[in-house]
């Protein structure tokens, strides 16, 4: 090789130059170690950050917040009432705050009542429905809390292979062989974005909804068997009236007949009263059909067949009207309700699908790891060159799913607010139950006074007209219109009394029954 010889001047040169050449690479070697350094704690201050997000975990979606109550003080539109007027005897009182009885129906004090009600709660198919209902949802909470532990699965198996040394460029000839493997595998998914917490929200969501379903059950159970009880005891009683009319329609009759014989009277007078009395008649096959069905009803309200079972008889006397019945606020309606309260047990699940949707749109991350044996001789299987095993973790992030992930986000939140919209809906229903049957308690206390005053009126222009009847001082006419009267007055009695019970049995529904006083409370409620 040829050089240039090399002077002092040269050398010189050649050494700073040398020296900055140094010089640059130390600085470039300094700063690549700085650079080093960071990208070093950047990277552990990320790698702790992902291992705290993973061990905490951040919730996606909305935190569900129940509802408002109905900032308003009164059910009714205008003053609401606070006693209603005296009728038999007796008001009644709304009394504010008072406390709700879970056996409310005791207030009736029918030892009948208490009976028939003891035999539904433990055969009404529809009360054990409920029940099958809320230890389904129970049940499906607990599988989903699975999710939250390791997965760990055990597998074996025995397989004859053929194998081909060419899939790795080899030139062997095939092999044939048995492989036998024994592996145990573990995995753990890392709810990083909170997806398996909403998933066990709305679970939770759902056993709430199922049990307040269960107690809008029982409550609505009670209510029909009383209410029937009521209707079966008022027809009962117009029964009663109606033959009591016909006995009196066919004294008539014989009175008539004896004016028609001894020719006072003609004989047409007698066939009207005998026209009025098939009428009256013909009412009670109607009423006797309404006793039937009511009883058929009791039948299947208590879990049995109409022809296996037979239902006690009530008079309206055995039933004694509450003097004092509870008046809630609406603050407090929306938190006893069942029907309520399973709405929003409902709103509640729609907002956890939310979260669900929204963490579906996050990557996902699972860790597993698998140890086992493989060998070609089940006699080598557990030597201890034959374990094999593996680790790994694996993310997985959507990129492109055509817009669905979006839209069934947009879609729960649609979700959301219709369970909203049907949870407002729910609550006015309630409101208006509620009014309604204060209004009604009001209304059929005046129904009732006004038609015992009209009860005892016609009773006591029955009773004159009959002994002028029987004078001739009167006609036939008279006294149909009498006892048309009497007769009209006495059903519209039993009706009013009938109704004033029914009205009360109708306020204790509305208000949700009591049944969080309830000694024995259903599991999971407070």
């Amino acid at each position: 090789m040829f050089t240039l010889p090399e002077n002092e001047e040269s050398k010189a040169m050649h050494k700073n130059q040398k020296k900055d050449f140094l010089d640059k690479q130390m600085n470039g070697f300094h700063k690549l170690k700085v650079r080093q350094k960071n990208r070093r704690e950047c990277s552990l201050a990320m790698l702790c950050l992902a291992v705290l997000s993973i061990a905490g975990g951040c919730t996606v979606g909305p935190n569900f917040v129940p509802p408002k109550a109905p900032p308003i003080a009164r059910y009714t539109y205008g003053p609401q009432p606070a006693a209603t007027v005296k009728a038999n005897g007796q008001s009644q009182y709304f009394n504010q705050g008072a406390k709700i009885e879970a056996d409310w129906w005791r207030l009736f004090k029918s030892p009948k009542i208490d009976a028939v009600i003891k035999v539904a709660i433990v055969n009404s198919p529809g009360l054990q429905a409920a029940q099958a209902g809320l230890r389904q949802s129970q049940e499906v909470l607990r599988a989903g809390e699975g999710v939250f532990y390791p997965q760990v699965d055990a597998g074996f198996s025995a397989t004859r292979q053929k194998f081909s040394q060419s899939r790795f460029g080899g030139s062997s000839a095939s092999s044939i062989f048995n492989l036998y493997t024994l592996t145990a595998t573990i995995s753990y998914a890392l709810d990083v974005f909170g997806g398996e917490r909403r998933t066990m929200e709305g679970l939770g969501a759902q056993v709430d909804f199922q049990q307040y379903i269960l107690l809008g059950a029982d409550l609505t159970l009670s209510g029909n068997i009383i209410n029937t009880m009521i209707a079966q005891a008022a027809y009962h009683e117009e029964i009663n009236a109606i033959a009591l009319l016909i006995s009196l329609q066919e004294d008539q009759i014989k009175i008539a007949e004896a004016q028609a014989e001894a020719g006072t009277v003609p004989y047409s007078n007698v066939l009207s009263l005998q026209s009025q009395l098939a009428a009256t008649q013909a009412t009670l096959p109607p009423l006797k059909q309404k006793v039937s069905q009511a009883n058929h009803l009791l039948a299947i309200l208590t879990g049995h067949a109409p022809a296996e079972w037979t239902p006690p008889e009530l008079s309206l006397s055995e039933f004694a009207l509450p003097g004092e019945l509870p008046l809630s606020l609406p603050s407090d309606l929306v938190r006893q309700r069942p029907d309520i309260l399973a709405s929003e047990a409902q709103l509640h699940s729609s907002s956890a699908n939310i979260g669900m949707a929204t963490a579906a749109m996050f990557p996902s991350f699972n860790l597993n790891g698998s140890y086992g044996l493989e060998s070609t001789s089940l006699g080598n299987l557990f030597k201890k060159n034959s374990s094999i095993w593996s680790l790994g973790a694996n993310v997985t992030s959507p990129l492109f799913r055509g817009g669905t992930l979006s839209a069934e986000r947009r879609a729960a939140i649609e979700a959301y607010n219709q369970s909203l919209a049907n949870y407002r809906q729910t609550v006015l229903s309630a409101l208006a139950q509620v009014a309604d049957t204060l209004r009604a308690l009001e209304h059929d206390a005046e129904s009732l006074d006004a038609q015992s005053k009209a009860l005892s009126a016609a009773n006591d222009a029955l009773k004159l007209i009959r002994v002028n009847y029987q004078a001739g001082t009167v006609n036939y006419l008279q006294v149909l219109v009498a006892d048309v009267q009497y007769y009209q007055a006495k059903i519209g009695y039993i009706q009013a009394q009938a109704a004033r019970l029914q009205d009360s049995v109708a306020l204790y529904v509305a208000f949700g029954g009591g049944w969080w006083n309830a000694e024995e409370k259903v599991p999971g409620i407070s």
